[in-house]
Order: C-alpha cells, then sequence, then structure tokens
C-alpha cells in the first residue's frame, strides 16, 4: 500500500489491450469522479504498484494509497459511481458474489485477446497468468 494520499481515485489499465481500453470507455461513461489512465503512460511506483501487477489486472487505487485490483477494482469503482451501480459494487464485495467474481475476471483476463474488441496484443504473458488474483 501507498502512504501517501491523492485528490481522488485512480483507475488504472492495460492500454496497449483492446478489449481494457473498450471496457474502461464503458466505464467512464458512468458518474465517477476518478482519474483514468493507462498503465504505460503512469508512474506505477507513484501509486505503489508494479508493472507487472499493472499488465495482469486493472487496479483501483483509492485516496489513501490502497490498491485493489481485478474484480475488487470493479467494485470500488461501482461503488463510486453511486445509485444502482453502488448497489451491484457492493454485491461484488461480499462473499460468495466476491469469490465468484474474481473468479470470472481471472477467466476473462487470461483470454482478453479472445474478447469482442480483443486483439492479440491483448494477451497476457504466460508467466503473468497464474499470478495476483483480483
Amino acid at each position: 500500500m501507498n502512504e501517501g494520499s491523492f485528490p481522488k481515485p485512480v483507475l488504472i489499465f492495460d492500454g496497449d489491450c483492446a478489449f481494457c481500453t473498450r471496457s474502461v470507455n464503458v466505464f467512464k461513461r458512468l458518474p465517477i469522479d476518478a482519474e483514468v489512465t493507462a498503465y504505460q503512460f503512469t508512474n506505477l511506483e507513484l501509486y505503489g504498484t508494479t508493472e507487472e501487477r499493472a499488465t495482469h489486472e486493472v487496479l483501483w487505487v483509492d485516496p489513501t494509497g490502497r490498491i485493489y485490483g481485478g474484480a475488487q477494482a470493479i467494485a470500488r469503482l461501482l461503488v463510486s459511481a453511486g445509485g444502482i451501480y453502488a448497489a451491484a459494487g457492493w454485491a461484488l464485495r461480499t462473499p460468495p458474489i466476491r469469490w465468484i467474481a474474481a473468479a470470472g475476471y481471472r477467466l476473462i483476463a487470461n483470454n482478453r485477446q479472445r474478447m469482442p474488441g480483443g486483439t492479440a496484443a491483448c494477451a497476457l504473458p504466460p508467466a503473468a497468468r497464474s499470478g495476483v488474483s483480483g
């Protein structure tokens, strides 16, 4: 966890992945007050994370510097959007839905090059396929 604090949350994603970029463009339509940035254009050290983690999963860094990855990053983003989105986000944070969401996220992340809008550039390197889980 990063020791610093930030004015608002930050969503960090893989900007080289067409599927990830398309997904983030959908999230940008939600009423969230967060910075959204590709990890390729982000000082990851400032947020207390690494390129290895950022290539593996979407990251949500809250204003206190706490980092959430994968399905939990999406859950935090939804909570921040408020309304019905927040209800969905809270559900994603609650077991057993949390566990199902994590497995679903990992399945999609490991196969994102096969998803609609995905390209060969979306494929995770083999070493990243079984690392940190969301």
